[in-house]
């Protein structure tokens, strides 16, 4: 009998894990047991990005056994002299390596946010479309969070500032330096891209897929 409702478990656990990645908000429910083992068990990896020409923010974070770890961030820099193009090419480039190395399930961005110059719009535009594409081009399902919102998940105020998310980052994910604002900015995205599918199976408002 135990190893008939063991089975039964961990299908619906898979069961809940597919829906999570495929946004589906009718998710089994599971009893408390299960809800325990589920969180337990569910393993997911994000690739998060803060995209922008010059200074993109990247973050490979791990959600494992209830817990977070970073696997990597830093930035990917482009110096002024380089055209914008090549710009968009070393993004792309770049993130696509990231890939490959740390073969993420899924892809977390910045949703865009209102510019009054149209110029900062087209920029930050191709520069989120570089990321996107080497996102999308490897299968990777991708999903995009307002500013006010993953602010809100790391530091629980939707008009925190960048020092605040840093420090926030820094302490949730036991780091052992404080990252600059732009990795700052990808890590909290991929934290409330990981948290958002938790919640999703409380029947909590999830995430946008693009």
């Amino acid at each position: 009998m135990n190893n008939v409702a063991s089975t039964r478990d961990e299908t619906v656990t898979r069961g809940a894990r597919i829906s999570l990645l495929e946004g589906d908000s009718g998710a089994p429910k599971l009893s408390h047991a299960a809800s325990r083992r589920f969180q337990l068990s569910l393993t997911m990896r994000v690739l998060a990005i803060d995209a922008s020409l010059r200074n993109s923010g990247v973050a490979i974070i791990d959600f494992a056994g209830g817990k977070f770890q970073a696997l990597h961030f830093g930035v990917i820099r482009n110096p002024s002299s380089r055209t914008m193009s090549s710009c968009l090419v070393a993004i792309h480039d770049r993130l696509a390596e990231l890939i490959h190395q740390h073969e993420p399930d899924c892809c977390a961005l910045e949703a865009v946010i209102y510019v009054q110059s149209y110029k900062t719009a087209i920029t930050l535009g191709a520069a989120r479309g570089a990321a996107i594409l080497a996102a999308a081009g490897r299968g990777l399902a991708i999903f995009e969070y307002a500013p006010k919102r993953i602010k809100q998940a790391t530091v629980g105020n939707g008009a925190a500032d960048k020092s605040q998310v840093a420090f926030m980052v820094r302490a949730l994910l036991s780091l052992t330096e404080t990252p600059g604002p732009d990795a700052a900015d990808a890590l909290a995205i991929g934290l409330t891209h990981l948290r958002a599918q938790e919640g999703a199976r409380l029947g909590l408002p999830g995430s946008a897929r693009i």
